[in-house]
């Protein structure tokens, strides 16, 4: 056992020493835990002494000093010195050292992000850390099924720079390990932000519905917030929306959600009918909560995919209907209209059509999609082995589960508790708590 190690010189040399053999990187560990306390009250201590270290090569004990030395206020001039520094330590440093002291590796990670965010009187460049802290994620993660501290704020600069296609790179990872609940929240909400970016909403409603549905012992902001945004994306993917909350919801979600989003379940309910007028009136009535909640853009579009909506439900009760019919039925003011929001679903694949522009007459056709093109089998097959995967990971979800003491004791109190009698079998006594 090494002792604590007081001397700037001497933790150097440490570091210069036990860095190189892996068997060494725990003493190392070690050691500078326990001197860090005299490092900090060492008025020799200061970023000088990086200067002695590899950050490649002496990762861990590079780690140590620097997050120390860039704890509590900085200056702006000094801020982007210390960005500048803190970035180039993420991209050469050794994974394997810094998973050792992942706390700090976070913790400094999450330093940068807060001097390149926007505070105060200063804009801010949050693009400057984007492609630092995917490469943190990357080395910080053992696999890709695994969420890290960093996901949610990695999401959140993305989402601030505009950087959606960037930020979108994560996303589609399945994430079955997660360590703490809050970072798990913002992932998925910042996630579904960036996916209504990209319009791609189906994703978009996946992750919501994750936040809405997590275990939850009391109702949390957060979940608000994504079944605000839930509902109204709902409308523009869907073209409807149920008022029943999923029955996976936890029960603070089920007794109290709804009376936090009453403004976007009345926007819900007159979508559902399908008048526009109505739900332009009630756009308009609630239009301070939709501007407080930062949502008036995404109620637009959903008042605007009524016009689609309402088309699309035309496809299904006519053949044939001349341009000026559309426009009436859908209360579009002029036959032009109707014809550029045909043309427009046509384009998206929302619908089959042939516009006659001599007689203004459009054709309603089936979908001429048979699932023979090489590129559909190759999208089925990729969903198959998706599904496959997904399968593969549950099941050895269950059996870890089924073999954790701590499960197995709470399910055999909960037996006692409620006294099911022989039922079900007993807990085996090696796993009683």
């Amino acid at each position: 056992m090494i002792g604590v190690v007081n001397s700037v010189e001497a933790v150097i040399a440490s570091i210069q020493g036990l860095s190189a053999r892996s068997g060494d990187l725990s003493a190392l560990h070690d050691l500078l835990r326990g001197a860090e306390d005299s490092l900090r009250a060492n008025q020799d201590f200061n970023i000088s002494i990086l200067d002695q270290l590899d950050p490649s090569n002496h990762s861990l004990g590079y780690l140590f000093i620097l997050e120390n030395l860039t704890r509590g206020p900085v200056s702006e001039e000094n801020a982007s010195d210390e960005v500048t520094r803190i970035a180039k330590f993420i991209n050469s440093c050794d994974a394997r050292q810094i998973r050792l002291a992942s706390d700090k590796f976070v913790s400094l990670c999450k330093r940068l992000k807060d001097r390149i965010l926007p505070r105060d009187s200063l804009p801010g460049d949050p693009l400057r850390g984007i492609a630092p802290l995917l490469t943190a994620i990357h080395k910080l993660q053992v696999s890709t099924k695994r969420l890290t501290a960093l996901h949610p704020d990695f999401l959140q600069l993305c989402l601030l720079a505009k950087q959606y296609k960037t930020g979108f790179s994560i996303l589609s990872d399945d994430i079955l390990e997660v360590d703490q609940p809050k970072d798990f929240f913002h992932y998925c909400y910042y996630g579904g932000m960036i996916c209504i970016g990209l319009k791609k909403f189906q994703k978009a409603l996946e992750l919501f519905y994750n936040v809405v549905t997590a275990p939850m012992h009391i109702l949390s902001a957060i979940a608000v917030e994504a079944y605000k945004k839930y509902i109204v994306v709902s409308l523009i993917h869907n073209g409807q929306f149920s008022s029943s909350l999923p029955k996976c919801a936890s029960t603070a979600v089920q007794r109290n959600l709804k009376g936090y989003c009453v403004a976007y379940n009345e926007l819900g309910t007159f979508y559902n009918e399908g008048k526009i007028s109505e739900l332009e009136a009630v756009a308009m009535a609630n239009i301070e909560t939709f501007e407080k909640d930062n949502n008036v853009g995404l109620v637009k579009q959903a008042v605007a995919s009524l016009y689609k909506r309402n088309i699309l439900r035309l496809t299904q009760k006519y053949l044939t209907l001349s341009l000026q019919d559309i426009a009436n039925m859908v209360q579009l003011a002029n036959a032009k209209e109707a014809e550029m929001h045909v043309l427009q679903m046509i384009q998206d694949g929302q619908i089959h059509a042939l516009i006659n522009q001599k007689d203004g007459m459009v054709r309603f056709l089936e979908d001429p999609e048979q699932y023979k093109t090489s590129e559909m089998i190759e999208i089925m097959d990729s969903v198959i082995q998706r599904t496959i995967g997904l399968s593969k990971n549950l099941l050895v979800m269950d059996e870890s589960l089924s073999c954790d003491p701590l499960y197995l004791g709470k399910v055999g109190r909960e037996r006692q508790r409620y006294d099911f009698g022989d039922d079900f079998d007993t807990v085996p006594q090696k796993f009683s708590m």
